[in-house]
C-alpha cells in the first residue's frame, strides 16, 4: 500500500523503560540495530498497527505498555536505489516505491523485561536487544534513516518528565553526560510542593 508519492505508511516505536532508556533491537542475522517499526496494513489505524508490530517484533501486549505520545505528522525517508534493487526484483515496483512515511509512538514499558519475547511471531525481526540512552548515537543508525530518527526523538522528547533538560544536550554528547540523566531515577517522582511555581 503506497501513497500517491510512493511512500509506504509505517509506524515506528520508541519503547522506554523506567530509566528513560530505549529498546534497541538487533536485526536477525545482521550487525544492524534499530527501533521496532513496520507497515500499516489496509484498514488499520496507526495505533492498531503499532500494537500489532509491538507484539510481532517485541512480544509485548497492550497491557504491557502505556502510550505517552506520538508524532503529530508523518516523517518520511527515502530508500536508496541499491537497497531497492536487493529487496524488489520488479522494476515497476522499484519505480513506484520511494520509501517510508512513519508515525512514531513513544511508549512506556509498564510490564517487566521478562515480558519481552523476540520470537513471538514465526518471522522474528530481532535476535538480540538491549536498553540504551534515549539520545542514541546516530552513527549507529543506517544513514538513510538518521534524519527521521533525529526528528522523531526530538519531537517525542517533549513528553518525557525531564524533556526540557534532555533537549539541551547536543547529539553525540559524551556518554558521562548522557548517563547523568539516569542517576537517581529509581526514586519515585515527588508531587510538586505548594510553593513550587508552575
Amino acid at each position: 500500500m503506497l501513497d500517491r508519492e510512493g511512500y509506504r505508511p509505517n509506524v515506528g516505536i520508541v519503547l522506554l523503560n523506567s530509566h528513560n532508556e530505549v529498546f534497541w533491537g538487533k536485526r536477525v542475522g545482521q550487525h544492524s540495530w534499530q527501533f521496532p517499526q513496520g507497515g500499516i496494513q489496509h484498514g488499520e489505524s496507526p495505533e492498531q498497527a503499532m500494537y500489532r508490530e509491538l507484539h510481532e517484533e517485541v512480544g509485548l501486549l497492550p497491557e504491557h505498555v502505556q502510550i505517552i505520545g506520538r508524532t503529530r505528522d508523518w516523517l518520511r525517508y527515502d530508500v536508496p536505489e541499491e537497497f531497492l534493487r536487493r529487496q524488489h526484483t520488479s522494476k515497476t515496483h522499484r519505480a513506484s516505491y520511494r520509501g517510508q512515511k512513519q508515525i512514531w509512538f513513544l511508549l512506556r514499558l509498564v510490564g517487566s523485561d521478562s515480558d519481552i519475547h523476540l520470537r513471538a511471531s514465526e518471522h522474528p525481526e530481532f535476535d538480540a536487544w538491549r536498553w540504551i540512552p534515549f539520545w542514541i548515537q546516530l552513527d549507529s543508525v543506517i544513514d538513510f534513516k538518521r534524519e527521521v530518527y533525529q526528528l522523531a526523538l526530538s519531537e517525542l522528547a517533549r513528553y518525557l518528565s525531564r524533556g526540557i533538560r534532555m533537549q539541551q544536550l547536543a547529539w553525540g554528547s559524551p556518554l558521562e553526560m548522557l548517563q547523568s540523566f539516569y542517576v537517581g531515577e529509581d526514586d519515585e517522582p515527588q508531587e510538586p510542593k505548594s510553593t513550587d511555581k508552575p
